[in-house]
């Protein structure tokens, strides 16, 4: 009998534990995403999209890993489908525009981007949505000076844009430099921004080439356009052959004399010192036996 209700008040506690632990559960709320479309085209080719999802914890909004998104272009529907993507540890995706919506891509100047969630045990499902034009950047160089032209496709004509705001850089592997003092340009009626090139004496590889940038960055008509173009306005680089030369990082009898003369003083002195001593000792012990 003792054995019986052990047993069965062990099954009790495991119930009450099992629908504890479903009420607590239910009881927690799920999460609201954050869901953010970035659209980019570089160097005017095949456009791509950047999702960006995020949640609001601990009064601050942080990335979500592992969220799947399905995008489309302009509706909701299999034929307009660009595809599913995954957010990384940054709770970001990226995706270029396929082949396969070419067809709707070619049917309007300006599109929507529709990004769509559908919900799981964490959080609530969510959506967003971005509008652009089609949109371009063309980039010439004359005489150390650099022409930006923003151009929009209307019905079938690149028509400039007046007032757009953009960069025009030198492309470098820690970041964009200015090409002069003045960080951005605005376009004119023309559609066009220069700019003169003050960045003289700027290194450029073995080739002296660098790369000069024109973009467009978060604009809300255009999203982000950037365009390069390959200018030989740098200063080679020559490498120098120091093997055989005597410098303070080569072999010891490629060494620089005065270092030599000095390592090689500092070796007699001590030696000397130490020959000096013995003798000396040698010298007191021979006194010593003859006392």
């Amino acid at each position: 009998m003792k054995r019986l209700y052990k047993n069965f008040s062990a099954l009790l506690a495991l119930a009450l534990v099992f629908v504890g632990y479903n009420t607590f559960a239910q009881a927690t709320p799920k999460g609201d995403l954050s869901i953010a479309i970035n659209y980019f085209v570089d160097n005017n080719t095949v456009p791509s999209l950047l999702v960006r999802v995020k949640t609001k914890a601990n009064g601050r909004f942080q990335p979500v890993e592992g969220v799947t998104v399905n995008l489309f272009l302009d509706k909701d529907s299999a034929g307009t489908a660009i595809g599913r993507v995954t957010t990384n540890r940054k709770g970001e995706a990226s995706i270029f525009i396929p082949v396969s919506v070419k067809k709707q891509w070619a049917t309007s100047v300006k599109h929507t981007f529709l990004a769509t969630f559908k919900g799981d045990k964490k959080y609530e499902e969510g959506k967003a949505d971005l509008t652009v034009a089609r949109a371009k950047i063309v980039l010439t160089t004359a005489d150390k000076t650099i022409t930006a032209t923003v151009l929009e496709l209307k019905d079938t004509t690149w028509t400039p844009v007046k007032g757009v705001e953009l960069k025009i850089a030198i492309k470098r592997l820690g970041g964009d430099l200015p090409v002069n003092e003045t960080p951005t340009f605005t376009t004119d009626s023309t559609g066009q921004a220069s700019a003169d090139f003050k960045r003289l004496g700027m290194p450029g590889g073995k080739s002296g080439n660098l790369i000069l940038i024109a973009k467009v960055e978060d604009n809300e008509l255009y999203g982000n356009l950037s365009v390069e173009k390959t200018v030989n306005w740098g200063i080679k680089f020559t490498p120098v052959n120091t093997f055989n030369n005597r410098t303070l990082f080569a072999t010891r009898d490629k060494a620089p004399i005065w270092l030599q003369l000095i390592s090689y003083s500092i070796l007699f002195a001590v030696w000397g010192v130490l020959v000096f001593l013995v003798f000396n000792l040698i010298k007191i012990r021979k006194i010593g036996g003859q006392v």
